[in-house]
């Protein structure tokens, strides 16, 4: 019996969220679950069949939707943050997405016997590797510093730049089936091309404009953006056909480099509103698969895949790290992992719907081969890379940093103490006075909610091995908490009080009780807003050396009212103690010291 629409439409929704909670729970690139269950729902059973469900709307559901991860992705590209990066990682995004394209389409060429378009199409979809796919692995893998911000910045990086090159490969091809010379062909790509950037340019400036001048009500800022991204491709593709991805991804570098126009909450609204239609998008899609076409490829589609694994990468990385400091042992690492994601498939689908309704004869192969190439890459490096990783020895040592969620006095307090003892530090607040002082303070800060996906893309975990929620703003800290916690294990993870828990009563505090838990950090009676009042009066935060010649009782008879925070042990492990508990020592205590003023303001 066939399902009604509105049954499927409900079923994709809770498939959907049944993947992504397994990924998070497995801790795996959300891209697998997702493509289990789209098959599982699609060629497995035919439950869901998204041909007869959308029918005609299908190719403007899949356009829309490509149109927004596009752009979300787009508003991550700052040019400072380029002009920052190594030459390793800006040849990864040049010459080396050229290396990887050619390669790929001369494979696709010679084994799969595709046309020179076909193939030039499934290079140029498969040089994107994206940053969805790559943080999972990297907190796994665990891979030294140099290897890690490598691999994160081109995923970051090559996601609009490679959407960019994989548009103007694709408008060359429809382009050119359908133009009768190559002067009118050059002509019309030099009209979609300029329409694309035109637009895009005018749109970000437009919206920048109003977001600057506060011409919408903040309420209204998130669905605006949106309304008039969504507006702009349109027109574009009004203006000229299959020109509205290039404008939208243009639209949102522009916006990205605009000057004081504050994105966090724009950029948080997209992550949250691309997580859902990457996810539904992605089981539609997967459940569009033609397994008997996938099988029937046979050795020749293993030989591409061979080929994307063992000689586009390693040619690409070859080429990139020519004359840098990296060693051979990292370059291997590195010609191990890159695998595609969401972004390639989701691509690879609508401009497969494109050439299939222009009549491009095989259209449907263009998702075959990137589908098996992206569940190839991201199998095989997910279950390898941690091994081979150990093999060469390039993974960190124990990590020993600490991320500290709030950037307040109290915060930057205690960064400034961790620092001086050799513990990197990283402050994240969604304040920008909290966040500018910390970085005049010369600490490392990230601008943001420490849980949100663009955190995820730029904040390095890999050196982290505590995490410390000491934000003014309670639920936030209990966000953070219960985020990380997934990540690093519950004991790795503290939050500093914020009331007196004997005061607390009722329902509120039921609900809470998970969080009060990891309510740990210091004395009971030391809530954040009693030690956010001893540094405004002056108390500070010092480190004392410890050991049996002058242990925690003759600490303790030395400074009366002091209030102890950590321990430093010689291997750089730091745990919270409180005036109750005794370090083990030889160790170093990180302690509120307070002046005369508070100490007398404290009786």
């Amino acid at each position: 019996m066939a399902l009604s629409p509105p049954l499927l439409l409900v079923i994709i929704g809770l498939s959907s969220l049944a993947a992504q909670w397994l990924a998070w729970l497995l801790r795996l690139p959300a891209i697998l679950p997702l493509l289990i269950f789209g098959v599982l729902l699609g060629p497995a059973t035919h439950v869901l069949q998204p041909d007869l469900l959308f029918g005609n709307l299908l190719f403007p559901l899949v356009s829309l939707s490509v149109a927004i991860i596009l752009f979300e992705g787009a508003l991550t590209l700052r040019f400072s943050e380029i002009r920052g990066l190594g030459g390793v990682v800006r040849n990864l995004v040049t010459v080396g997405m050229l290396i990887t394209f050619l390669v790929i389409s001369v494979a696709c060429h010679l084994l799969l016997h595709f046309s020179a378009e076909l193939s030039a199409l499934v290079g140029a979809v498969t040089v994107v590797t994206g940053p969805t796919v790559i943080a999972p692995l990297m907190r796994v893998v665990r891979p030294k510093n140099t290897i890690n911000q490598v691999l994160r910045w081109e995923g970051i990086i090559i996601d609009p730049v490679g959407a960019i090159f994989t548009l103007l490969v694709f408008e060359f091809i429809v382009l050119h089936q359908q133009a009768g010379s190559y002067s009118h062909l050059f002509l019309t790509l030099g009209k979609t091309a300029g329409v694309g950037l035109v637009a895009g340019i005018v749109a970000g400036w437009i919206v920048g404009l109003a977001l600057r001048k506060v011409w919408l009500p903040g309420y209204l800022q998130n669905f605006a953006v949106l309304a008039m991204m969504l507006g702009a491709f349109g027109l574009s593709n009004a203006l000229a056909d299959e020109s509205g991805l290039l404008t939208v991804t243009v639209m949102g570098i522009w916006l990205a480099n605009m000057r004081d126009v504050d994105l966090t909450d724009i950029i948080e609204f997209k992550e949250q509103l691309s997580a859902l239609l990457i996810s539904g998008l992605f089981i539609i899609l997967a459940a569009r698969l033609d397994i008997h076409a996938l099988t029937g490829m046979g050795w020749p589609l293993v030989g591409v895949l061979l080929v994307v694994q063992f000689v586009a990468r390693p040619l690409c990385i070859a080429a990139s790290a020519t004359g840098s400091s990296l060693s051979w042992r990292d370059r291997l690492l590195l010609c191990w992992i890159a695998p595609r994601g969401i972004v390639a498939a989701a691509v690879s689908s609508l401009f497969a719907l494109t050439l299939a309704k222009n009549g491009y004869p095989g259209a449907e192969r263009l998702v075959t081969v990137v589908f098996a190439i992206i569940i190839g890459t991201v199998v095989l490096q997910s279950l390898t890379s941690l091994p081979i990783a150990r093999w060469l020895q390039v993974q960190k040592k124990q990590p020993r940093g600490v991320l500290i969620i709030g950037a307040n006095s109290v915060a930057r307090a205690l960064a400034q103490a961790l620092q001086k003892q050799g513990l990197p530090v990283q402050l994240t607040d969604n304040g920008w006075e909290n966040y500018r002082q910390a970085r005049m303070e010369g600490l490392t800060a990230y601008y943001g909610y420490a849980w949100s996906e663009h955190a995820e893309n730029y904040l390095d975990l890999n050196m982290t091995s505590r995490v410390l929620a000491m934000s003014s703003n309670r639920h936030q800290n209990a966000l953070a908490v219960y985020h990380f916690s997934h990540i690093l294990g519950k004991d790795k993870v503290s939050a500093v009080r914020s009331g007196n828990i004997q005061n607390t009563r009722g329902k509120h505090d039921r609900e809470s009780s998970r969080f009060r838990r990891q309510e740990t950090l210091f004395s009971t009676e030391y809530t954040f807003g009693h030690l956010s009042r001893l540094i405004s009066a002056g108390a500070t935060i010092k480190a004392t050396r410890l050991n049996e010649n002058f242990g925690w009782e003759d600490y303790l008879n030395k400074n009366q009212g002091v209030i102890p925070l950590f321990s430093l042990n010689e291997d750089k492990k730091l745990t919270p103690i409180g005036t109750d508990q005794s370090p083990e020592l030889p160790c170093t205590l990180i302690a509120l010291v307070k002046n005369e003023d508070t100490q007398a303001d404290s009786r």
